[in-house]
Parts: C-alpha cells; structure tokens; sequence
C-alpha cells in the first residue's frame, strides 16, 4: 500500500509540473479599480488642500479641521491605491507562493484599522462636548459639511462604477457554473470595498452633522451636534467591525465557502471514494485554493479528480493526492 500511495504522489507531482501556471490571482478588473481608486485620491486631496489652504486665509479652524480629517480617508484611499499597484506589479514574483492577491485584503484590514480608530476619535470628541458644549459657527460649519458630502456622495460613485461587486472568475471557460461556486466572500474585492466605506463613511458623518447643525440652528439644541457625532462614530465601528473580521478571516485562511467545500466534497465522494483531507482557502477575489486528498480502491488518477472539480470555476489552484487502498475482495 506504501509503494501505491508513493507512485501516485509522483505522478501528481509530475501533473503539476506538466500543468505548470503562473500564479496571478488579481480580481477581475484589478488595473480599472486601481485607476478610480487614483481618480478619487486626487479629488479628496485637491478638497483638503482646498479646505486648508482657505480655514488659514480667512482664518476659520472648522475649515482646518474638516481638511484634516479629510486628510486621513485621502491617506486610507491612498493605501488602498498602493496595494493595487504593488500586486499589478508583482503578480508574477516567485517570492509570492500563492501570488498577490491577498494584499488587497491586508490593505482592507488595515483601513477598516484605521476606520476604528477614526470612530474612536469623533466618539471621543463628540463626549468631550457634551461635557463642555462649543460654540458652532453654523454660517461656515453647514456650507463646509455640505460640500464634503458632495466630495464623498461623488468619490463613492466613482469607486463604485466600475461594479465592485463583480466576482472573478479563472481563466478556464466552463459553461456549467454552480451557482453556490461563486459566493460573496470569495469574489468580493476588499480592498475596493475598504475604500468605498471610508468615503460612505465619511458621508454618513457628514448627513448627520448638517441634520444636527440644523437642528441646533433652528432649536438652540447644541447637543444635536455631539449626538450625530457619536450616532456617526457607531455607524463606523459597525462597518469597520465587518470589514476587520472578514479581512481577517482571509488573511487567516479561513474557510471562504463552505456550502462551496460541501458541493466539493459531494463531487469526489460521488462514487465510492472517500475524501481523506481537504483545505480550501482564498487566493484573491474570485480565486479559491484547494488541497485535496482522496483515498480510493479504483485506478484513478489525479487527473481523474482534477477534471471532475472543473466544474467548480472558482478553484484556480488545485492539489491532488490519490492514496490507493487495496481492492475490496468479494467474500
């Protein structure tokens, strides 16, 4: 039984060396994303230049701060631009094992780290002035907070144009899709969804900033401000909350499919054999890896499997490992 299983690690090891590939894992569009992503990063940073360079000349700090705070979804749009360019870049180093695509995703995390951070801020701020209300300047506050939504409603449009949401697909042409293959989490592109949460983020603060401002104009009810502060700080914790544990999920290697990992293992256990060890995890958006072991007492190939879990689009890189048991004996 020994001698079987080593002949037949051979031969997949042959297999893959036959089917040698280079291991790009980009999402579909990767180059498109990366140009909006640079389009946005150059309207938010010419609007905080804008706003900073104006609070200095007429000598307004709510136009200060509003430039830096617009200064640090700039520096998040920024990292995510970045990580688009550098796994464009290196898709085809050998140092990568399993390519780039990740690095979206470790981009992802690291903004919606950054997202926390910001809730934690205007939360912080905004209990600050509950306890020692501020004057408002509501002349300049509510035009200021009026065209950084305009800004934001225009970058999340542009970020989202070029359909986000759609999944990637590997390159080999199969017309039977199963359509449990191709789930959220294994198409979805996180590093564009990190990007579009921080400008929708941004936006959500600034609806409830000129509701509150508004409202302390017409009512005199200055704690309306504070309280769309902290109603914002919530709003942003909740998506960064999301994005944190699905980034980190991949990032970690979790299982990204697993009505997907059922189908899969219904498919090799179909006639008799048994699925000894399986590890599915996500290569990029759209890309999932798989390791398969089976153990069977047929004569079947590695390529006997492989062909069958063609019809699983979404595998752009599978293992196989056939263990031959002995024969059953009829009694």
């Amino acid at each position: 039984m020994d001698d079987d299983h080593d002949h037949d690690h051979h031969h997949d090891l042959d297999t893959v060396s036959e089917a040698a590939h280079a291991h790009v894992f980009l999402g579909e569009g990767h180059q498109h994303a990366e140009r909006r992503t640079w389009a946005v990063i150059v309207l938010c940073g010419a609007m905080m230049l804008l706003e900073i360079a104006g609070g200095i000349a007429f000598g307004s700090l709510a136009l200060v701060a509003d430039g830096l705070h617009m200064s640090t979804h700039a520096g998040a749009l920024l990292l995510a631009a970045l990580a688009y360019s550098y796994a464009r870049r290196h898709s085809h180093d050998a140092r990568f094992t399993f390519g780039t695509g990740k690095l979206g995703d470790l981009a992802g995390f690291t903004s919606a780290v950054i997202l926390a951070l910001i809730a934690i801020l205007i939360g912080y701020e905004a209990v600050a002035r509950f306890i020692e209300p501020v004057p408002i300047a509501f002349a300049e506050a509510i035009p200021i907070a009026t065209l950084g939504l305009a800004v934001n409603v225009a970058s999340a449009w542009l970020l989202a144009r070029g359909g986000h949401h759609h999944h990637g697909h590997d390159d080999h042409g199969h017309g039977h899709q199963h359509g449990h293959d191709h789930g959220d989490a294994a198409g979805r592109d996180n590093n564009m969804r990190a990007a579009i949460v921080h400008v929708m983020a941004d936006a959500a603060v600034s609806v409830l900033v000129i509701v509150g401002l508004l409202l302390a104009r017409a009512f005199g009810w200055l704690w309306m401000d504070p309280l769309a502060g902290i109603a914002g700080a919530c709003v942003i914790a909740s998506w960064s909350y999301g994005l944190i544990r699905d980034t980190g999920a991949i990032l970690l290697d979790m299982n990204p499919d697993r009505r997907m990992t059922g189908h899969l293992r219904e498919a090799i256990e179909r006639d008799g054999d048994t699925l000894a060890d399986l590890h599915v995890w996500r290569l990029g958006p759209g890309h999932l890896g798989a390791i398969v072991s089976v153990a069977t007492r047929y004569a079947r190939e590695p390529e006997f499997y492989r062909e069958r879990l063609t019809e699983f689009p979404s595998l752009s890189h599978v293992t196989v490992e056939v263990e031959h048991l002995a024969p059953m004996r009829n009694s």
